[in-house]
């Protein structure tokens, strides 16, 4: 089939070349010129595993191609993905002005039948809005909209995609549905369900995904911090709870929080969208406080160790900033991205973590193996950039480790406390053991930890 994808972001540009190596022909549009010359030069604008290898095995076969022409690509597509970002605006809600600049230009050049495909995650009514601004501009257009919101995991975006849990279809056109499962036919299995459903309720499903999981995260978290005014052990509470079938270990390994493009927004948007049908959704509002909350946990841990924290620092605040027993320190931050396999630091805790410490007089000095880029788009010269774990430990009071990359898991313990001036570790992701660090001579605190 002919598609045409909107939006050459994470969304678009998996979707894209996943697409396009199901057989299909794809022709990807973005306003961004220069992003679009990157793209036809083979270069990936952002760190995804397998992206590169897919994206230009594609090119090669001529089946991926890359345009700034939003009328080339409407006039072309038999299929059209809409896979602009929504980003959050100041009261929470999802900003749609890109989705629907894509609905009217869609409205404004199609000429034939041709499926809208909302894939970006949007509120409930956005199809329905779409559908109606597509026929204000042309009142005979052919065009029939469709709600197939993605659920993609940066870091394993490829896999998911090829392997999908779901397919959720919100439409009231059977022919609809059958040219969707041609687009997807490649992935369609007896075990795969395909959701068919409305506009609405598929828009609310990609909704209700994410919050239930940063719900989930945030539960886990304060179980964590429980955890630690009582002396109890969140890895075996964690452990005993995914136990249970109805339950199940995903998602419940408690840290410094979740961050990245999707949770942070989509729980936001949930909670205003709830608030202008006048319903207080108190409890997504909750896993909101608790989310920025536990980026305060591991800052009051380090001051808790290095001083008396309610002397030194008013941690919310409300008052002026007091010398700090950090004033001058060094601290080694070990993964900047808000999770492994990817250079995305959008709501990252690592934001907020560096900040704060370097509110209170700190010296930074980090190392990602893929986020060093990004994380100079927000520090510039703040902070130190190094290339390993073990130049971040030259000299350092502390290493905090805030990403769980795989490759933060097997360090050498011993040679890491030679080159510190101390001997402590904050394990903002829990990826160690206790004893283990204990026996190589580092001081270790976790989050929710014996």
């Amino acid at each position: 089939m002919k598609i045409s994808i909107f939006g050459t972001g994470y969304v678009g540009l998996v979707t894209g070349a996943c697409l396009a190596n199901l057989g299909h022909n794809v022709l990807c549009v973005d306003i961004d010129a220069n992003r679009i010359l990157s793209l036809t030069e083979g270069k990936i604008p952002f760190y995804e595993p397998d992206l590169p290898e897919l994206v230009f095995r594609n090119k090669e076969k001529g089946r991926l191609n890359f345009t700034t022409d939003a009328q080339e690509a409407v006039t072309f597509a038999e299929v059209i993905f809409n896979c602009v970002g929504t980003p959050s605006l100041a009261d929470g809600s999802a900003d749609l002005q890109y989705v629907y600049a894509v609905a009217e230009t869609v409205g404004k050049f199609a000429d034939h039948y041709v499926l809208l495909v909302n894939k970006s995650t949007v509120p409930p009514g956005t199809a329905k809005k779409c559908d109606a601004l597509i026929k204000l501009i042309n009142p005979s257009s052919e065009v029939e909209v469709v709600s197939n919101p993605e659920f993609l995991r940066e870091g394993t975006a490829v896999r998911a995609f090829n392997y999908p849990d779901k397919i959720v279809v919100g439409t009231n056109s059977e022919k609809a549905v059958q040219i969707i499962k041609k687009v997807y036919s490649g992935r369609l299995r007896t075990y795969l369900p395909l959701v068919e459903t409305d506009w609405e309720t598929a828009e609310l499903i990609k909704y209700a995904n994410n919050t239930f999981l940063a719900t989930k995260i945030s539960f886990i978290n304060e179980i964590a911090n429980i955890c630690d005014k009582v002396g109890a052990d969140v890895k075996i509470v964690a452990m005993a709870l995914g136990m249970d079938y109805r339950i199940s270990p995903r998602f419940l390994n408690p840290g410094v929080g979740y961050g990245g493009s999707c949770f942070p927004k989509d729980v936001k948007a949930i909670v205003h969208t709830a608030k202008q049908h006048n319903y207080p959704a108190k409890l997504f509002e909750e896993v909101i406080s608790v989310n920025e909350r536990q980026k305060h946990v591991i800052i009051d841990k380090i001051e808790t160790v290095f001083s008396n924290l309610n002397n030194n620092y008013n941690h919310n605040g409300n008052g002026n900033l007091k010398e700090s027993s950090l004033t001058g320190k060094t601290f080694g931050i070990l993964g900047l991205a808000f999770k492994p396999k990817t250079d995305d630091m959008r709501e990252a805790p690592a934001i907020y973590i560096i900040n704060e410490l370097l509110k209170r007089g700190a010296k930074i000095q980090a190392f990602d193996p893929k986020a060093a880029n990004e994380a100079k788009k927000i520090f510039g010269e703040r902070i130190s950039y190094c290339t390993s774990p073990e130049e971040v430990a030259n000299g350092s009071s502390a290493l905090i480790i805030l990403t769980e990359w795989d490759e933060f898991r097997s360090l050498n313990l011993k040679e890491l406390k030679n080159r510190m001036i101390d001997n402590k570790i904050f394990d903002g992701r829990n990826i160690y053991e206790p004893e283990i660090v204990k026996e190589e001579g580092l001081e270790y605190y976790g989050i929710g930890r014996r």
